[in-house]
């Protein structure tokens, strides 16, 4: 999986290539760890690229959401493709996020 992100004032913006699953998963967590700081309290994931999430990505955006949400913040997923979309419906995650085409 590839991570490319970017700090914009109080929003980090991250778009992420390939599958997000067990194997990958840590590298977006320490990723997270590293640039999920205090003063950010928008956190934008781009889905364009993301060709799988498996229950091991949706714990990380669960527990991102858990963290930006203490902060009255908001994570924002874009650009699913219908893959990743139906993974979303079909475990209601689709109602936690917000979720733009």
């Amino acid at each position: 999986m590839t991570i490319d992100g970017k700090k914009e004032g109080t929003t980090l913006g991250i778009a992420l290539e390939g599958r997000l699953d067990t194997a990958t998963g840590p590298e977006l967590e320490k990723y997270l760890k590293e640039n999920l700081g205090a003063e950010i309290t928008e956190v934008c994931f781009d889905f364009e690229k993301l060709s799988y999430i498996s229950s091991a990505g949706l714990r990380i955006l669960l527990s991102t959401r858990k963290q930006v949400g203490d902060r009255s913040g908001s994570v924002k997923l874009k650009n699913m493709n219908d893959l990743v979309m139906d993974i979303f419906n079909a475990v209601g995650f689709a109602e936690f996020f917000e979720i733009e085409k």
